[in-house]
């Protein structure tokens, strides 16, 4: 199957002329004039980056999601390829009612009208890997149905088995290769795959994100409905909302639209620098607003996760940024070893300076977010600072943040609505009060080892001691030794002399 899967994608490379990509290549230059008179008949009047995104259009889903994901790298490609991918649209037809209603019956072996009292046949969604339907349970709670597509796992194995092996040719061809990690890249795209892949892990995520949002006055997560779920199927509540991109409903139901926009932005750190555990696919038709103006989340396939360096990290080089302290964001990248120990930290600052210091008191929507990691992408190759693949999906959600910011309010001053807040989390993290939060978390575990530190410091004396005793029967053997061979290097020349003098 893998054979047929790769011919059809060197068919559509070929229908859309990617080939020019890969002739673009220095060791491949050769090429260029023998493949174009071979092609002469074929038009290709489209730019490149239309061309691209077509074809991923036409290769599936799949390749779609990994295009929308190549969009946030801007490191990877240049600018008017990566604008290109921005617009890939993961819309996929709905499959039969057939086939959903077969899907049910053969997971619960039960029949749908003893699973739910109603179930709307048509569905309110559909993408690539599952798709929702609106029921209702019999005791009139109204629950929205996710169903994994069927037999979607083993196409989506044979295209990343394929897009590995290109991130493989990519890194052996291309000098930036190995620098921006592309095979790493590859799989961090197939492991968040594989999640979605598992509804039970898309319930975990939403239970996990509403436990952390639970009772807050910015975001709403549905309940999920545990008896219900399976690895293929999801069950939980059904949320009311209007789309947060249907400005004009939301101007009618009476929203503080600059008010939604700072939530939004609050919401984000919160998430990343609270928790370090966020939502990762936030845009516009995964988030409505409810009747009380909150934020509601929805589809939790994709979500990311942070370290505490990986958090303590990005918090420094935000509040440098904010503060417009260059010098700490240039050492904090070769502290983190990012960037080579050998990095000139006055050059690495100048670099950033000069990205960094024109978009200041600027509103949003005179400002694209899309164009400054660009730039410090470019500033990042100049400096063989090497890309994390972890942090992949914060740059994909930032950039998702700043189109939801600048549809709902243009004017938004990011950096004073993000300011207080992380000024607040890094005193919480380093300062006094973190201090004591740190000291309490970790009261359980003095609670435990505390009784115990005579017995452990007994312990370790009748170690030291042990070890002393063992030093020194040592180095009495080692003076035995060389003693006994002291002996019979005596005992050898006293038998020569006795024998030199009978000879004589």
């Amino acid at each position: 199957m893998r054979i047929f899967r790769l011919l059809k994608i060197h068919s559509v490379a070929f229908r859309f002329g990617l080939d020019e990509f890969f002739l673009s290549h220095g060791r491949l230059r050769i090429l260029r004039a023998p493949i174009r008179w071979l092609t002469f008949w074929r038009k290709l009047e489209r730019p490149r980056g239309e061309r691209l995104r077509m074809a991923l259009e036409a290769l599936g889903p799949i390749f779609v999601k990994f295009g929308q994901m190549l969009s946030t790298r801007r490191d990877l490609l240049p600018h008017d390829v990566a604008d290109e991918l921005a617009k890939l649209q993961d819309q996929v037809p709905p499959f039969s009612t057939e086939i959903v209603l077969t899907t049910l019956e053969k997971v619960y072996e039960k029949k749908i009208d003893e699973l739910f009292l109603k179930f709307d046949e048509k569905p309110i969604a559909s993408a690539s890997v599952a798709q929702v339907h609106f029921a209702v349970l019999h005791d009139g709670t109204e629950v929205a149905v996710k169903i994994l597509r069927q037999n979607i796992a083993p196409v989506i194995a044979h295209d990343i088995a394929l897009m590995d092996t290109g991130a493989w040719l990519a890194e052996a061809l291309w000098p930036d290769g190995k620098r921006l990690k592309l095979q790493q890249v590859v799989s961090e795209f197939a492991r968040h795959l594989d999640d979605e892949l598992d509804l039970m892990r898309e319930a975990a995520n939403c239970s996990q994100l509403r436990r952390n949002f639970l009772n807050s006055p910015l975001l709403f997560v549905p309940e999920v409905h545990w008896d219900y779920c399976r690895s293929s199927v999801m069950v939980m509540e059904r949320v009311k909302g209007i789309p947060i991109s249907h400005i004009e409903q939301l101007h009618k139901q009476g929203v503080d639209i600059p008010q939604l926009a700072r939530m939004g932005v609050e919401i984000f750190f919160t998430q990343v620098f609270r928790d370090g555990y966020f939502h990762a696919d936030m845009h516009p038709g995964n988030i409505f607003v409810g009747e009380d103006n909150r934020y509601i989340a929805v589809d939790f396939g994709i979500m990311g996760t942070l370290s505490d360096e990986d958090k303590n990290y990005l918090a420094q080089n935000f509040l440098a940024f904010f503060r417009r302290d260059y010098a700490r964001v240039a050492q904090a990248h070769v502290e983190a070893g990012w960037a080579p120990k050998e990095t000139r930290v006055d050059d690495f600052e100048t670099a950033i300076r000069s990205v960094c210091e024109p978009i200041f008191d600027k509103p949003l929507k005179e400002i694209s977010f899309g164009r400054i990691l660009f730039q410090l992408f470019q500033v990042s190759r100049q400096f063989n600072v090497e890309i994390q693949p972890q942090l992949v999906l914060l740059q994909k959600t930032l950039l998702n943040i700043e189109g939801l910011g600048r549809d709902l309010d243009p004017d938004l001053d990011l950096w004073k609505t993000a300011k207080p807040f992380l000024e607040n989390w890094m005193d919480e993290q380093i300062g006094l009060r973190g201090l004591a939060s740190r000291m309490q978390k970790e009261a359980p575990n003095w609670a435990v080892i505390f009784p115990q530190f005579p017995r452990l410091i007994h312990h370790i004396l009748s170690e030291n001691k042990n070890q002393e005793l063992e030093e020194k029967m040592t180095d009495l053997i080692a003076e035995q030794k060389r003693q006994n061979r002291m002996l019979v290097i005596i005992v050898m020349l006293l038998a020569t002399l006795l024998l030199w003098q009978i000879l004589l």
